[in-house]
């Protein structure tokens, strides 16, 4: 099973950027999906934006569009979300995920999460 270690995260002001990124062990990876979740406090977790795994097909949820883009890097088993114009309700934990998608959107392939990596936007 693929390990996943998200880091990259911290406080940052309304308007500022952050990138997180997602370090994956075993060699599948540049075979898989991948996403980006996050969850708010008192919230559920929810779909942030998934890539391919060759990086062609990328997918986001409308409140990240325009925002956010994520990017991977099969060479270094690495995936990638920049986030820009962070607004204080982007606040949540991100993880990273092997996703599988279908018609009705993208979704966890496997019940497993790593630590996650918190990001607090401040007004």
């Amino acid at each position: 099973q693929v390990q996943l270690v998200e880091s990259g995260g911290g406080l940052v002001q309304a308007g500022g950027s952050l990138r997180l990124s997602c370090a994956a062990s075993g060699r599948t990876f540049r075979s898989l999906s991948m996403g980006w979740f996050r969850r708010a406090p008192g919230k559920e977790r929810e779909f942030v934006a998934g890539i391919s795994w060759s990086g062609g097909s990328t997918s986001f949820a409308d409140s990240v569009k325009g925002r956010f883009s994520i990017s991977r890097d099969n060479a270094k088993n690495t995936v990638y979300l920049q986030m820009n114009s962070l607004k204080p309700e982007d606040t949540a934990v991100y993880y990273c995920a092997v996703v599988f998608s279908s018609g009705s959107g993208w979704y966890p392939q496997y019940d497993y999460w790593g630590q996650g990596t918190q990001v607090t936007v401040s007004s």
